[in-house]
């Protein structure tokens, strides 16, 4: 039976829900029946939130615990992330791949409700993923709660009741945001494969370890020091199952950060330097600072890229 991520991620946000003076959100429902899960703008949030929203996002078929990490002469608060079925929990569920524009509202939309909009149709063609739930989950990352209209639009293009969504909205300056974006290690790894045309149904396991961001004093600030808990400090392991033609040697090459032209500067400072374009951005720069790739047919390992202390270091910093 095909898993439905949907499903799944509606179960831990019931929990939420059921927990949400605990958890320091907010809950409330629009006016069409949306459920929304205030996690950052008007909430607190917390860490426990962080690790049940990246969960969601997810799609339930990965855990996220927490972790400390030694970087240099750096001890930081860390996520590890464990994730099943790969492809579809991390390309189909949790990368953040959705643009909303509809008006003056913007914002980075992830999590399971892709799967049912399938607005990116190549990439869940690539994954060969659809869901068919009557319920949706969308993790929008912003500043804003989205209105009615947002809502009806997400609903309408998900093929469910708008009273059947699920939207949890957080800035990317938030508790929850620094824990859900460095939650994305194993994800951002894997959409690095697929940008270099490897086959993401190729890998059957993933594992990821990477620094939370301190919570910056605005979302510009933010963005930098979240990308570069990753870009410079985030570990991931994938587990390929491969054939002949795969030279795992050569591919884990081109997969760590370091690969791209653009390494080597605090990432808001690269941003200002484009002007803020996200275009002029190598896409290639998007990965993990160190990728391990395993042969699941006989365990051989295959390492690139290494931790950047100073770097992140200068990053961290800059945030506050």
């Amino acid at each position: 039976m095909t898993v439905s991520v949907n499903r799944q991620a509606v179960d831990i946000v019931k929990d939420i829900i059921s927990k949400q003076k605990k958890l320091d959100c907010i809950v409330t429902e629009n006016k069409n029946g949306t459920t929304i899960i205030d996690a950052g703008i008007e909430a607190k949030g917390s860490r426990r939130l962080g690790q049940l929203v990246s969960e969601a996002c997810l799609g339930g078929l990965g855990a996220v615990r927490f972790t400390e990490m030694h970087i240099g002469d750096l001890t930081l608060p860390a996520v590890t992330v464990n994730v099943d079925r790969p492809p579809i929990a991390t390309l189909g569920s949790q990368y953040a791949g959705w643009i909303l524009k509809t008006g003056d509202y913007f914002a980075m939309a992830s999590g399971p409700a892709r799967a049912l909009s399938r607005v990116e149709s190549k990439l869940f063609d690539a994954i060969q993923y659809a869901d068919d739930s009557d319920t949706a989950v969308i993790m929008l990352e912003t500043s804003k709660i989205p209105p009615d209209s947002v809502t009806d639009m997400i609903a309408e293009k998900c093929g469910v009741d708008p009273a059947n969504l699920y939207c949890i909205v957080a800035p990317t300056a938030s508790i929850v945001g620094s824990v859900q974006i460095s939650a994305r290690i194993v994800e951002v790894a894997i959409h690095k494969l697929h940008t270099i045309n490897f086959d993401p149904l190729k890998i059957r396991k993933g594992h990821g370890v990477a620094p939370i961001a301190p919570v910056a004093k605005n979302d510009g600030k933010a963005m930098g020091v979240t990308n570069d808990c990753i870009l410079y400090g985030g570990r991931a392991f994938l587990f390929i199952e491969g054939d002949e033609t795969d030279d795992l040697n050569e591919l884990v090459k081109q997969c760590p950060s370091s690969a791209s032209e653009q390494y080597g500067v605090p990432f808001y400072n690269l941003l200002k330097s484009k002007n803020f374009d996200f275009y002029e951005l190598d896409p290639l720069l998007f990965s993990p600072a160190e990728v391990t790739l395993i042969d699941f047919r006989n365990q051989e390992t295959f390492k690139a890229g290494e931790l950047n202390a100073e770097i992140l270091e200068r990053s961290i910093e800059s945030c506050k």
